[in-house]
């Protein structure tokens, strides 16, 4: 057979760029796993081998797995001649294409592949024959023949857990790239902890058995094989290791051993093909590698920030899932604030496989750190970014969320409030008659009061009686809180003491029966403190001078006649000089009455 291509290099190359699909991890299980497959081909025999040029649209293939053998998931890869056939079925049950790959030889031989998470199904038929059809390409295959490229065919790899089986680590990898000559695939995100056992396996398409000019396959610069089925020289050769077959024409589904071929400590593993004449590509890539890792992992569950605060409460959770060792107690988990370290704790307790333990961590955030940050929770990290234990996968340690902080920095000023001197520039004041000037609700159950800027924003020492406030200084400013959503409001107002006009009485008795026995001027004593009281008789004579601290009790200290005796009966006139750059003198009259 003549796979008459290799004269076009030059254009081969810059076609296969435009469509291959390079291999890459798709998914990973850690567990008492392993794999099988399963699969066939459309073509009736080999490409290239007879002039007519038939294509079957179905065919069949049996599962067989033991009693405790459990389905994890199973993944449908379906390939073929042309650009895509990507609505199949599957026992009957109609397949669309998850996700689709193409090749090129040139631009008159496209190839596709296609799958589709068939988990579903296989758990619910088990054991038994699968038959996909449905995959009808007898429109284009016609124009494939005359170069031996027409083909089609299926396959499905089956994960299951066998809990007599080592842990391992299964990495499944899918793409699509081709060898007309050379090629090199490196698989990352491997853990080679002990390569007893180790194994890879493929699903490749157009492998020709009669094809096998430098035909190599090499893991890590060793070529590998199993003859007879596949032997060193002719690696893709149309068979299937699983189950023994050799008529799978222009397919593959092999597996090999490989714990001579890879090392422990391994991160990566180099597949090398080589071939001078025969296509081949690689669809599916499936490594087996006994493991006991834990794999920490972590999420940032809830944040919490109070207003004008730069502490935050932090729920957080770490999970060792997807495991194949316990993570150990006290591993580092370091807190990150734009990458600046800014906390660290350490798991209390050991995580056992498949578990996961919640948190909560308060954290002050440094006045370096701006207001709006990306804060960083990463396991398994020391504070310097390094690791302390081996895992299975150090890609899934972080885990991150943008904060920013509430803030309430503007302070609105109030109208002072205002009330009269009870003495010694005290006064009492009704402290929610401001809330008057800020909002309508008699509900003040969300507004406090406060001393200082620093007692309102940590909210301590709070002002219980702000319907009977005594000021302590004159004046003095107090703040007001009013909560609201997300924040806070600040307010700030003074209260400040007034000397009110003295009340004057026209009359007192003083004989001593405990009841209006002196000249009581309400609003006077220890307000107007500098003031002096003057008293005469009808006839003009002063008989009194009193001060702040001497007051007035019907007798005399004035005058001829000052014997310190009550006055008579009468009426009696007094001039009082407040001495307050406010007010003027008063003058008028007061009786007495015994």
């Amino acid at each position: 057979m003549n796979k008459n291509h290799l004269h076009i290099i030059t254009f081969l190359f810059a076609t296969v760029c435009c469509y291959s699909q390079d291999i890459a991890l798709y998914q990973q299980f850690n567990g008492n796993y392993d794999y099988t497959a399963i699969g066939n081909t459309m073509n009736i025999v080999e490409n290239g081998t007879n002039t007519s040029c038939e294509i079957l649209t179905s065919s069949s293939a049996d599962l067989t797995l033991l009693p405790n053998q459990n389905v994890i998931a199973a993944y449908l890869y379906w390939a073929g001649s042309g650009n895509g056939d990507f609505n199949i079925n599957l026992n009957t049950i109609p397949i669309t294409a998850e996700r689709t790959f193409s090749d090129a030889l040139d631009e008159n031989r496209v190839f596709f592949a296609a799958f589709a998470d068939v988990t579903e199904i296989i758990q619910n038929q088990g054991n038994g024959t699968y038959t996909l059809s449905n995959l009808d390409l007898t429109n284009v295959i016609q124009t494939y023949c005359e170069s031996g490229t027409n083909f089609a065919g299926w396959a499905i790899s089956v994960i299951y857990e066998d809990t007599n089986l080592p842990l391992n680590q299964m990495n499944v990898y899918d793409g699509l790239q081709s060898v007309p000559n050379n090629l090199t695939i490196i698989l990352d995100n491997l853990n080679v902890l002990d390569n007893d056992g180790a194994k890879i396996g493929f699903i490749s398409w157009e492998g020709d058995k009669n094809l096998a000019v430098n035909e190599t396959l090499t893991l890590n610069g060793n070529i590998i094989g199993n003859p007879p089925l596949n032997p060193l020289n002719n690696a893709f050769n149309g068979t299937n290791s699983f189950t023994g077959s050799d008529n799978l024409y222009n397919m593959d589904i092999d597996y090999y051993g490989i714990q001579n071929n890879i090392n422990i400590g391994d991160t990566t593993l180099n597949i090398a093909l080589t071939s001078g004449q025969d296509f081949v590509m690689i669809n599916n890539v499936i490594t087996v590698l006994n493991s006991q890792s834990p794999d920490a992992s972590i999420s940032i569950d809830g944040i919490f920030d109070a207003c004008n605060s730069r502490s935050i409460e932090v729920d957080y959770t770490v999970y060792n899932t997807n495991a194949t060792d316990v993570l150990p107690a006290n591993t580092p988990i370091t807190f990150y604030a734009n990458n600046t370290p800014v906390g660290q704790r350490y798991t209390p307790t050991a995580l056992e496989i498949n578990t996961s333990e919640s948190y909560t961590a308060v954290i002050n955030i440094p006045i370096e750190i701006p207001d709006n940050f990306t804060l960083t929770f990463s396991v398994d990290d020391d504070g310097t970014g390094q690791g302390t234990i081996n895992e299975i996968s150090e890609e899934n340690n972080t885990d991150s969320s943008t904060i920013e902080f509430i803030t309430s920095t503007t302070i609105t000023s109030l109208n002072p409030l205002k009330s009269c001197n009870t003495g010694f520039n005290s006064a009492t004041f009704n402290l929610s008659t401001t809330l008057e000037q800020v909002t309508t609700d008699d509900d003040y159950q969300d507004v406090s009061f406060y001393l200082s800027l620093e007692d309102l924003q940590m909210q301590s020492n709070e002002i219980l009686n702000i319907e009977s406030f005594q000021n302590t200084t004159n004046p003095q400013t107090i703040f007001m809180r009013i909560e609201d959503n997300p924040c806070y409001n600040m307010y700030q107002f003074e209260v400040s003491v007034e000397n009110c006009p003295p009340t004057i009485p026209q009359g007192f008795s003083p004989n001593n029966d405990g009841y209006n026995d002196w000249f009581n001027i309400i609003g006077l004593y220890d307000i107007f403190e500098r003031h002096e009281l003057l008293i005469y008789n009808r006839f003009g004579t002063l008989i009194f001078k009193g001060h702040n601290n001497l007051k007035w009790d019907g007798t005399s200290n004035q005058g001829l006649n000052n014997e310190g005796d009550l006055i008579p009966v009468g009426t009696y006139f007094y001039v009082l000089h407040l001495n307050h750059n406010s007010y003027k003198s008063i003058t008028g009259w007061v009786y007495i009455n015994y």
